[in-house]
């Protein structure tokens, strides 16, 4: 008898299959018609290959970047590196959420837990998880709730709760809807004993960011193990050290910049510095998470982004190239003037003068003529993180396809492209420099890249 009602469940299953209009023959599974989209303020690199290493003498004698043929794939990389602006938007959407889970969390226990619509807040209870109300939930979000979010992780009882984003925060002390509001709000401050003249600043240290990625790396070369083995979770202060621009210089009056660099207006489009390699990483992370939750609650059906990231060693030196080959610099070379005799990028023309160039410091993040990629200032400005690990002899054993040093215990990352305190050497595009992973610096910051995904194009063709 089991055997025939298998067999009936076959039969009903291949007559169902049949009445599609395929005609019983192999066709695939239909998707939405899917192209890819440029992300806002990024260029395509085509893929290709170029001699990646010294294409000049070494003057320093340092060996480590010997020329060698390799290939990479196509990317879409940021224009500009990540300007003051745009950080603080990270730094903001963490104090956001940071304020708002404390909100949430103390609407809780107090017991106020009808979070209201609208945007003005009465109370905290405004402010409660907007999963509060069971009554409220879809099936799915009272499943997830009961056997997971209600529950939490180990290191986080409050993970998967959904925070109240429709009411805004107040920020004017005058108009606190509540002690409990205060009391939250008192908690992200530095303490009274702390401040000065009468202002009280936020306490950076708790603008702390927490993500998770998978050591894919790890798990293709493991034979066992579960997926949770190679799930990582990191939780990194966001804020930048501005204290770099005293730290980097001894016997140096720099406290200008410490004091306005990061946060003032008049600095919001120079890039970003004062951010450790960690620290770019996290941003990545957010960059990701900030665009999907996007096309989640905007886009239904389309696809998720893949993951913003920072540059390999081998695709910063292709995209700093801008398609020439051989050239010196991201402008081909071998002089830091152009014809006018002005200079091209903003570093240290001679000893001392760091003004011949034009700038005492960084210059705006778009500044002087792009490359052959309209990428601005692949040398000088700001020397750039990457991903890749640094050793001396890798360019002996990295792949000639996609090549990369992705070794996460070694805390030496390349950095590339010189900056403004440089000499002209270190803005050579295959001039290679390194700075530790947990380190930050008044000349170093970064840009992101993505994967391009879709059809495959070249610089030599676009198929």
């Amino acid at each position: 008898m089991k055997k025939f009602f298998a067999f009936t469940a076959i039969v009903a299953l291949l007559v169902s299959c049949g009445r599609s209009n395929d005609k019983g023959e192999l066709v695939g599974v239909k998707g939405k018609k899917w192209h890819p989209e440029k992300p806002y303020g990024m260029a395509l690199i085509p893929g290709g290959s170029y001699i990646m290493g010294n294409s000049g003498e070494d003057v320093a004698a340092i060996g480590d970047a010997p020329t060698k043929t390799v290939t990479v794939r196509a990317f879409y990389m940021d224009e500009t590196e990540i300007t003051n602006s745009e950080y603080r938007e990270f730094v903001n959407w963490v104090q956001d959420s940071i304020i708002r889970t404390r909100l949430a969390i103390l609407a809780d226990e107090v017991g106020q837990t009808t979070g209201e619509g609208g945007k003005n807040a009465s109370s905290i209870g405004s402010y409660a998880f907007s999963d509060a109300d069971p009554e409220k939930m879809t099936p799915y979000d009272k499943y997830m709730y009961e056997n997971y979010y209600s529950i939490g992780t180990d290191d986080d009882p409050f993970a998967g709760r959904k925070l109240n984003k429709k009411v805004k925060l107040i920020t004017d002390t005058s108009k606190y809807p509540d002690e409990h509001y205060t009391e939250v709000m008192d908690t992200m401050y530095l303490p009274v004993a702390e401040s000065y003249n009468g202002l009280r600043t936020i306490d950076v240290t708790k603008l702390k960011f927490r993500y998770s990625w998978m050591d894919i790396q790890a798990a293709a070369k493991a034979k066992v193990g579960k997926r949770s083995d190679f799930i990582k979770t990191e939780q990194v202060q966001v804020y930048p050290d501005t204290t770099v621009w005293i730290k980097d210089f001894a016997y140096s009056y720099n406290e200008p910049m410490h004091n306005d660099y990061f946060w003032h207006q008049a600095y919001s489009e120079y890039p970003v510095v004062g951010v450790a390699w960690t620290q770019a990483k996290a941003f990545c992370a957010w960059r990701t998470l900030k665009k999907n939750a996007y096309i989640r609650s905007k886009k239904k059906g389309r696809n998720l982004i893949n993951s913003f990231r920072l540059p390999s060693e081998a695709e910063w030196e292709y995209a700093a190239r801008g398609g020439l080959e051989s050239g010196m610099y991201p402008w081909g070379g071998p002089y830091t003037k152009n014809d006018r005799g002005c200079f091209l990028a903003n570093f240290k023309p001679n000893r001392g003068d760091y003004a011949a160039d034009g700038a005492l410091y960084t210059v705006e993040a778009k500044s002087y003529d792009a490359n052959g990629y309209n990428l601005y200032n692949m040398a000088g400005n700001v020397a750039e993180w990457t991903d890749s690990s640094y050793d001396a002899s890798s360019y002996e054993y990295v792949s000639t396809m996609n090549p990369n040093v992705g070794d996460l215990k070694n805390q030496r990352k390349v950095v590339r492209g010189g900056s403004w305190k440089d000499v002209a050497m270190m803005l050579r595009v295959g001039t290679r420099d390194f700075e530790y992973a947990d380190t930050a610096r008044s000349y170093i910051g970064f840009r992101t890249v993505q994967d391009y995904m879709g059809t495959q194009t070249t610089g030599n063709t676009a198929r």
